[in-house]
């Protein structure tokens, strides 16, 4: 693709306005888009607690000019300790505490990406995170509606009490301001050394407290803990060139339905969801606790495995997506999570970080390629999407935890068609397919007003249908970014989530004048 145009601009997409005006320093200050975009996630790590922190993991994919597509797989593993076999006598994993905690892997994953080429470095950003958590942040629409979801949880740990709750024990509300002195002063530590999460006083205190909940973490799972950069899985659709990231997380799902995902029937992409749901289901698990079959994945046609992969509880508000490309080629897509609201539901008094619960996704069978073990990885939501045309390069990632697929699914073709307005097109109605993902004990179709091919769909499949008062967080948070063949760029941010999109310009610097000359200066 060739890109002609001032490489100094960015394109930023994010759920909150504070992950902008973090990109928009380090666009000023010189960034690139990998800048923006690390700037953003940190200050999300601190204004989005129930969706992504310090406690959470990573993956992302990275497009360089001319060096193509890298993936960044930064997801935690079990602890060497844990009880394998206590686990397989339950029917599924915990919902959230210390046995569903897997070493959080966002931090590394920030190591990685600025290493693929980010101008300004950690520092910057983390300290002015820390300043953020400091000084306080008003409590936005998504984090009060969290916190009201999540009330009973919030009141049972010491550590989130703390920090969401006034002193009269009030739950903090919309416009309220969070402070976080515990958490800034982890940020300002991880500022001057960021692999101070994995070694030292962050991650001692982190695993005793997970020890003094049942859990089996030590500081040496914290230090065995390292990024990996890998090839993303890739596939040509319709004219279409796509990037996902490889298992354990779920990016060959959505490459499986791009046929109906392109097409115009909308009754044979819920067919396809359904089936891909459900080879997802039976199919998924990390490569380093045996095969796993991609092939099954992409291509789930003719397949009605219903699988044993059990779900906890509901995975609202589970991650958070960021978005930028850069004039000169550079797009990035960077999802970072908690996985269900507020993780595990613990947040260490010690060092302000709240844990996800991402080991909640494991399987208790032993035979199912997501089955629990020691150093293994669960089967993972994120998604981030890289897709290329003649007309141009799109970067896409959102929240949804296991409906993520579909949601994208629903929107690629249109957000392809250069003419198209990206902004229009997140504002529309969407379905999500699943089970006790979202809220349903069987896999049911859940509608947004103004979907009635869906629905109707779903009724001639057999499948419950549930339909919403309006726009909901279950249809995902979607962000995207468009660098196009004339070198314009465009970004969107969902409304159903408190962030916005931007381009941004790279300060210049002016043409200084030429020395006043001198009588006899030649």
């Amino acid at each position: 693709m060739t890109v002609v145009t001032d490489p100094a601009r960015v394109a930023v997409a994010a759920p909150h306005t504070a992950a902008l005006d973090a990109a928009a320093d380090a666009v000023a200050s010189g960034g690139n888009a990998i800048d923006a975009a690390l700037a953003a996630a940190a200050a999300l790590a601190v204004v989005y607690p129930h969706q992504c922190g310090l406690g959470g993991d990573l993956v992302a994919l990275v497009r360089r000019p001319g060096l193509g597509v890298t993936a960044v797989l930064s997801a935690g593993a079990a602890p060497a300790g844990i009880d394998v076999a206590a686990l397989a006598r339950e029917e599924r994993m915990p919902r959230q505490g210390a046995q569903t905690v897997t070493v959080p892997g966002v931090v590394a994953g920030w190591q990685a990406i600025h290493a693929l080429g980010g101008r300004l470095g950690l520092e910057s950003p983390l300290r002015r995170a820390s300043e953020l958590a400091a000084d306080g942040f008003p409590v936005s629409a998504g984090l009060a509606r969290a916190i009201s979801v999540r009330e009973e949880e919030i009141r049972a740990d010491e550590g989130m009490t703390g920090v969401f709750t006034d002193a009269a024990g009030v739950l903090a509300a919309e416009g309220d301001l969070v402070v976080q002195p515990a958490l800034a002063a982890t940020l300002a530590e991880l500022a001057a050394d960021p692999g101070a999460m994995y070694r030292g006083r962050i991650p001692a205190s982190i695993s005793a407290r997970l020890r003094e909940l049942g859990g089996a973490h030590t500081e040496a799972d914290f230090a065995a803990h390292e990024a990996e950069l890998v090839e993303p899985v890739t596939s040509t659709e319709g004219g279409v060139r796509w990037w996902v990231a490889p298992p354990p997380t779920q990016g060959v799902v959505l490459l499986g339905i791009l046929p109906e995902a392109l097409g115009t029937d909308t009754a044979e992409l819920v067919e396809a969801v359904h089936r891909a749901a459900l080879v997802r289901q039976e199919k998924l698990g990390d490569p380093r606790g045996g095969t796993i079959d991609v092939d099954a994945m992409l291509d789930p046609r003719d397949r009605a495995n219903a699988g044993s992969l059990p779900r906890a509880g509901r995975a609202l508000g589970d991650t958070v997506a960021v978005t930028a490309a850069g004039a000169d080629g550079t797009v990035v897509t960077l999802i970072q999570s908690v996985y269900q609201l507020f993780g595990s539901g613990i947040l260490d008094p010690g060092t302000g970080v709240v844990l996800h619960n991402r080991g909640s996704a494991f399987s208790t069978d032993p035979v199912h390629p997501g089955h629990v073990g020691p150093g293994l990885r669960p089967p993972h939501t994120l998604l981030p999407v890289i897709a290329e045309t003649d007309d141009l390069v799109l970067g896409l990632g959102c929240q949804g935890g296991s409906a993520q697929p579909w949601i994208l699914a629903q929107i690629a073709r249109e957000l392809l068609d250069p003419s198209a307005d990206p902004t229009t097109t997140l504002g529309r109605p969407r379905f999500v397919i699943g089970a006790r993902d979202l809220g349903h004990e069987v896999m049911t179709l859940v509608a947004e007003p103004g979907v009635p091919e869906a629905e109707a769909a779903a009724h001639a499949l057999g499948l419950p249908v549930a339909t919403t008062d309006g726009l909901v967080d279950e249809a995902g948070h979607v962000q995207a970014v468009r660098l196009h063949a004339d070198g314009r760029l465009d970004s969107a941010s969902d409304p159903r989530a408190d962030g916005r999109a931007v381009v941004f310009d790279a300060p210049r610097a002016l043409p200084q004048p030429d020395p006043p000359r001198t009588e006899g200066t030649p």
